[in-house]
């Protein structure tokens, strides 16, 4: 898998792509909630966060990751998804690393939130040191702090 920054000409296969994975797992599209896949461009990379699209070697969507901007120290990461057929085998890792990187390069601190029954995502997350801060609304939230930088 090729993991690059988000290119327009993406935008309609990304959208579906999202769209399709929260259909599967029973949630519906909220025009709020889901605005950003509307402009991208504008929600991300102006306001200093990225989007991430996994390709397959002949340049079909696999997946997404995306780091938002909170403020200038705190990010937050979201928009990890994949196709079903990718499952299983390390490319939502990877796609979720590369987000992670951006982040640690970038912020002070991430954070992050996740329906309670993906339990497969919960393992990774605290697998990767972020901690768990609350639950709301079945939605659980988790945060991590990152080292300060040498220069």
């Amino acid at each position: 898998m090729l993991i690059r920054k988000y290119d327009p000409s993406k935008k309609a296969e990304v959208r579906e792509l999202v769209l399709g994975v929260l259909q599967e797992h029973g949630f519906e599209y909220d025009r709020l909630k889901d605005s950003d896949l509307k402009d991208i461009e504008n929600y991300y990379f102006k306001k200093g966060g990225c989007f991430f699209v996994g390709l397959s070697e002949t340049g079909q969507l696999m997946g997404t990751s995306a780091v938002r901007n909170i403020n200038s120290q705190r990010c937050e990461i979201r928009r990890i998804y994949l196709k079903k057929e990718y499952r299983g085998k390390g490319y939502g890792k990877k796609l979720f690393l590369k987000a992670l990187d951006f982040a640690e390069t970038n912020f002070s601190s991430a954070r992050l939130k996740t329906d309670a029954s993906l339990s497969k995502a919960i393992n990774m997350y605290l697998k990767e040191g972020f901690i768990y801060l609350k639950e709301e609304s079945k939605y659980l939230y988790f945060e991590k702090e990152f080292a300060e930088k040498k220069v």
